[in-house]
């Protein structure tokens, strides 16, 4: 019997393969002991906000979905500094941005928080309305296209966006006008897991939402940003005076 023989090329064909391989779990492995160095080194996650996550991860689907603790030490950082009277949050899911965000503002101040599923209201309800935090929390179920032009906040200083990636240019254009001179709008997910420069996800709705998002926002005069890498890309923009 004759036994298939590898030659020497292909061997250190496979050799190659298998260092690449080694390097890339050695990569993710790397990725997770920074991110829990990270973890490690930030504030400690609020006790009602460590509740509500675990709550999140117990009883509803996607989790992930939720900002998380990072994420939402960031929103709640970024909002001290910003001293918002109103924000506006498209997007609720459990209510862990929005919360995040509630915790660094005063009283007196208001957070409109939207959400699309209406089957979300019965999870999220109690939990924005039994915080801890001085805002008045409104959470605001409907499609805020529709709903938003109907009311009166006032100017907008802060305004958060985490839902659906095909409409984060018609958000876009919903609340710019709305948000005052020097005010901030906060996108989620623009970098989309890398999808934004993978060929293989040209033709997605929800990765062409994110790409024409940020395209857009690249070329608007009229305000100056950042993206910053941080879990599915965080962008920051700032509305010129």
């Amino acid at each position: 019997m004759k036994y298939a023989t590898t030659s020497g090329t292909d061997a250190d064909a496979l050799d190659g393969q298998a260092r690449h391989r080694l390097s890339a779990d050695e990569a993710v492995e790397r990725e997770q002991a920074l991110e829990r160095y990270v973890l490690d080194h930030i504030s400690a996650e609020d006790p009602y906000l460590h509740r509500l996550y675990r709550a999140t991860h117990t009883c509803l689907l996607r989790p992930r979905m939720a900002s998380g603790h990072l994420q939402g030490q960031v929103l709640r950082m970024l909002t001290a500094m910003i001293c918002p009277t109103t924000v506006v949050e498209i997007g609720t899911f459990s209510g862990y941005s929005a919360l995040s965000m509630a915790a660094a503002m005063a009283p007196g101040t208001t957070l409109y928080t939207f959400e699309v599923n209406d089957e979300q209201e019965d999870f999220t309800r109690p939990w924005l309305e039994g915080a801890p935090y001085p805002p008045d929390i409104r959470l605001i179920i409907g499609d805020v296209m529709t709903l938003l032009p109907q009311m009166d906040t006032g100017p907008i200083d802060m305004a958060f966006v985490d839902a659906n990636k095909r409409d984060y240019c018609a958000y876009y254009h919903l609340l710019m006008p709305r948000l005052r001179p020097g005010g901030y709008l906060i996108a989620d997910n623009t970098l989309w897991d890398g999808h934004v420069i993978d060929p293989a996800y040209a033709h997605d709705a929800q990765t062409e939402g994110v790409i024409a998002f940020n395209d857009m926002v690249a070329a608007d005069p009229d305000v100056e940003q950042v993206i910053l890498p941080l879990r599915d890309g965080l962008t920051i923009i700032r509305k010129k005076h």
